[in-house]
């Protein structure tokens, strides 16, 4: 499921969540400079109910915000895989990534590194395993 957020500038701590079941997703941020952004956040469960994902990004491709911080935290799984990027994919261009030392991950959580991240996010991408027992 993909919903639409406005991403606003302005200084102030903002956040978007959506759930799906048991599992839910967050993005935590605040930004400066320009007008509010359209943003898409899409979370997803596999079929065997075994990998929550959760995507956050512009679908433009890139932000022109300056974002002092942010966090996605999901609940109900452990990240398995995430990676955060500067400039998301469209048209021709490909998804830049941000740089290894710009965010730390954990098993809940994908944020900047304070003093690293050089404030250009445009694309959050998490792969989280869900802790049901297997069979």
């Amino acid at each position: 499921s993909t919903a639409e957020f406005d991403v606003r500038p302005g200084g102030e701590v903002h956040s978007f969540s959506r759930s799906l079941g048991d599992f839910s997703c967050t993005f935590t941020y605040s930004a400066q400079g320009g007008t509010n952004e359209q943003w898409q956040m899409n979370v997803g469960v596999s079929e065997d109910s075994g990998l929550f994902s959760c995507s956050i990004w512009r679908p433009q491709g890139k932000s022109y915000l300056f974002f002092t911080q942010f966090k996605a935290e999901v609940k109900g799984a452990k990240i398995e895989y995430a990676m955060a990027y500067s400039q998301a994919a469209v048209g021709a261009l490909s998804d830049i990534p941000l740089k290894q030392e710009e965010f730390e991950i954990t098993e809940t959580t994908v944020s900047h590194r304070e003093g690293k991240f050089r404030f250009e996010l445009s694309k959050l991408v998490i792969a989280a395993k869900t802790s049901r027992d297997e069979l």
